[in-house]
């Protein structure tokens, strides 16, 4: 009798500490989730920073291409005052898409494609581009291991237990936005 209980006890303890391991890996993960997306935040906020400077210089010379302007800095504005994570990947979708236009427009003004301040912001949101593409792999990753790891057996049970609950990746909506903008003339 007393070895059955014993082995009980061993069993019940091993369960506890096993609960207990899954429960702290969950928040390493979740953490890990969070970091990468201030990542992205912070790469995105550049961005935000660098698209007033550049409509300023198309406007001097793309006066009559208003309503692109407005499209860009209203796609700003949703971006800049999007509440949760799914809110914010569509409306930075849509600020990407915006952007695309822009660029788009600046082919049929070569003194804009010439202009030094033009060609230098072009360069910065190609660099800033890179950097939010990598951010993003980098939060889609840690995205992916948190969602795996509290959907595998045992660990759900732990998961659900605790209410974790899935993170929604950043993915583009469009899939002709998959590639990275055009900025170079």
């Amino acid at each position: 009798m007393t070895t059955i209980v014993l082995v009980i006890a061993g069993i019940g303890v091993l369960i506890v500490f096993m609960g207990i391991s899954y429960y702290n890996r969950f928040v390493k993960l979740k953490n890990k989730v969070e970091d990468s997306w201030s990542g992205i935040d912070v790469q995105l906020k550049r961005r935000y920073d660098l698209i007033p400077n550049l409509l300023e210089t198309v406007k001097g010379y793309a006066t009559h291409e208003k309503e692109i302007f407005n499209n860009v800095a209203d796609a700003r504005a949703r971006a800049l005052g999007a509440g949760g994570k799914g809110e914010k990947i569509a409306a930075e979708n849509q600020l990407t898409g915006a952007l695309r236009s822009l660029f788009a427009i600046a082919e049929n003004y070569p003194d804009l494609k010439a202009n030094t301040n033009f060609q230098q912001f072009q360069q910065q949101l190609s660099k800033l581009e890179d950097e939010i593409q990598m951010s993003r792999r980098y939060y889609n990753a840690t995205v992916r291991e948190f969602n795996t790891g509290i959907a595998v057996f045992p660990a759900n049970i732990i998961a659900n237990s605790f209410n974790f609950t899935p993170y929604q990746f950043f993915e583009l909506e469009d899939h002709t936005q998959r590639d990275a903008p055009q900025v170079k003339f």
